[in-house]
């Protein structure tokens, strides 16, 4: 399965957020980003499905893809296009309630971990930390692009760069084989939020 382009995951978390969630989102999709990713995961049940069919409808209007963190029923409800899961979740378990054609990712941290999630079915994986990163202070270490190379070079399925990821360190994580990058706190953080978005990808775009 092809992931969606530009090579831009954004991953929402509202804590660190300057404005509303929903702003900073669609600020992100008119600064390019065609792929978001509900994560919020401290909201209460109810909480989150609203919050993920907002996104959604709004991720639509721009013909952007919507993926949720973890919560299965949520990501139906909502009508999201994939589930992206952690550690203890088997994605083909998870394929099997959601059927053909929708997104699983999972989240891996060794390579024991990609190689199962492989075997399971993933479509892509998230391995992090490639760099430090603010929004986690002394979470890691931080693998660095050598190793970042090694895992998309032996996986077979799409590799997502994850963690401290920059404009300025993006392309290089593109050419260390890794299919896209996923973005949080420094576009959750941002004071023009479309602005830097738009960065991204022109930065992408030319990796």
């Amino acid at each position: 399965m092809s992931l969606p382009r530009p090579p831009l995951l954004l991953i929402t978390d509202r804590h660190q957020c300057r404005r509303p969630l929903r702003e900073v989102v669609e600020a992100a999709l008119q600064g390019g980003c065609r792929w978001i990713s509900v994560r919020d995961k401290d909201l209460a049940i109810r909480d989150r499905r609203t919050l993920a069919r907002e996104i959604v409808k709004l991720a639509k209007a721009y013909g952007a893809t919507v993926t949720l963190h973890g919560n299965l029923a949520a990501a139906e409800a909502a009508r999201a296009d994939g589930v992206h899961v952690g550690q203890g979740t088997s994605p083909g378990a998870v394929r099997s309630v959601l059927g053909k054609g929708q997104i699983i990712g999972a989240s891996v941290h060794s390579w024991d971990e990609a190689e199962q999630a492989q075997k399971d079915g993933a479509d892509y994986v998230t391995i992090s930390p490639i760099f430090e990163t603010a929004s986690k202070p002394g979470y890691g270490p931080a693998i660095g692009l050598e190793i970042l190379e090694e895992f998309c070079s032996a996986l077979d399925i799409p590799v997502v760069a994850l963690g401290g990821v920059t404009v300025e360190n993006a392309g290089a994580c593109l050419r260390a084989g890794a299919e896209a990058v996923a973005v949080m706190g420094e576009i959750m953080r941002a004071e023009d939020p479309r602005a830097l978005t738009a960065a991204y990808v022109d930065a992408l775009s030319g990796a």
